[in-house]
């Protein structure tokens, strides 16, 4: 299997809300708040900056709908954004897809095949699991180099502490039922420094 390689050189996504770079009254193709944030979340996991274009109108106005998907996100940032904001990227690589053995793209070069499970960003001494899809019972993970001295919530404003089994194999945490965002939902791993 061959996977993406994350890149040390700096680079940007740049992205509109809707389908055009300028105000234009009759594109009303608005990307979802949850896309929005995704695109925010597996940018910043594999190194990148993501540069979200706003268009106002001829007037200086920012139309309703780009407001909305603006306050929504600072919504999800207000609790989350520890795990995006001067973060470095994912210590793994394979969770974010892999290239198809028998699929190529229209040079002939292996497609890649994108998964949308999870995303994992770095701080020193954390390491952050963003879900977009919550595991019944445990998420298991790849193995971490460091040990992990406390896993709990962002969520969680008293990051209750959540059971962690940790192996040369991988890691496993025991996680509640219910997932505390429907868009994203951050683990976070302190780890011990080395």
């Amino acid at each position: 299997m061959k996977y993406l390689v994350i890149t040390s050189k700096p680079w940007e996504s740049c992205m509109t809300k809707n389908s055009k770079w300028s105000y234009n009254k009759a594109d009303h193709n608005w990307k979802s708040s949850e896309m929005l944030l995704r695109n925010l979340i597996d940018i910043v996991s594999k190194g990148g900056n993501y540069l979200l274009n706003i268009s106002p109108t001829g007037t200086g106005v920012i139309p309703e709908p780009s407001v909305e998907r603006l306050n929504e996100m600072g919504q999800w940032l207000r609790v989350n954004g520890e795990a995006i904001y001067d973060c470095g990227p994912t210590p793994f690589g394979r969770e974010v897809g892999q290239y198809s053995e028998t699929e190529k793209d229209r040079s002939g070069k292996p497609m890649f095949i994108p998964a949308w499970k999870w995303r994992a960003t770095t701080q020193p001494g954390k390491l952050y699991i963003l879900l977009f899809e919550w595991p019944t019972a445990k998420m298991e993970l790849p193995r971490v180099q460091s040990k992990i001295t406390k896993a709990y919530l962002l969520a969680d404003r008293g990051q209750t502490p959540l059971m962690v089994i940790q192996a040369e194999s991988g890691v496993s945490v025991s996680l509640p039922e219910e997932p505390p965002s429907k868009i994203a939902s951050v683990l976070c791993l302190e780890l011990a420094s080395n």
